[in-house]
């Protein structure tokens, strides 16, 4: 008489996912956009056509006014930013400026970043809830950003957070300051959704 098969349980691909430090992760180029949540990598798809243009031009006016007074380094293109370690947690950000003053802390000049940006831009993707971005946000927080500004390419809007509680709105028809982080800077808000 046969035995019963044995039935093996099934466990998730989060489950099987073994944990991995931020080193292990920036040596995989092959995963492609993706973050790194508590150890465990979370896939994200490519920013769509919209987003693209969005974060082009955040970058280009937020560098222009940057390197005009000499004031820092901007990045964009998904930078990715120490949270905390073990498990180790890098996000990615659209868009940073770093002062001088932050960037000579920077130990590691080629690699993620260790030191808070004093800005971050943030272009939600339709796969972006605000449940994902908050927990993001938190993460910046926490680590020192000052300024968080999240742009919605579907009303125009972008979200000024100070601290995840503290958030004002600028639409088209306004002006986006830079206020205590980028003195001097502002830039009309439907410059940076006009297509």
């Amino acid at each position: 008489m046969l035995a019963p098969p044995v039935m093996k349980s099934r466990k998730t691909k989060s489950q099987k996912q073994k944990l991995i430090t931020a080193e292990a992760f920036a040596e995989m180029a092959e995963i492609g956009r993706a973050e790194l949540i508590n150890g465990r990598i979370i896939e994200m798809p490519p920013p769509q056509n919209r987003h693209g243009r969005c974060e082009s031009k955040f970058t280009i006016r937020i560098g222009n006014f940057v390197e005009k007074n000499r004031l820092g380094i901007v990045m964009s293109g998904e930078n990715g930013i120490y949270i905390r370690r073990n498990p180790d947690t890098v996000r990615a950000a659209d868009v940073t400026f770093i002062s001088y003053t932050q960037w000579e802390k920077q130990i590691d000049k080629d690699g993620y970043l260790e030191i808070a940006p004093e800005l971050i831009v943030e272009v939600l993707s339709p796969s972006d809830s605000w449940t994902k971005v908050m927990t993001k946000l938190r993460d910046y927080f926490s680590i020192g950003v000052r300024l968080v500004w999240v742009a919605d390419t579907e009303t125009h809007i972008v979200h000024v957070f100070r601290s995840p509680t503290d958030v004002r709105e600028f639409k088209e028809g306004e002006e986006l300051p830079g206020d205590e982080v980028l003195p001097g800077f502002s830039v009309a808000v439907g410059e940076l959704f006009a297509d």
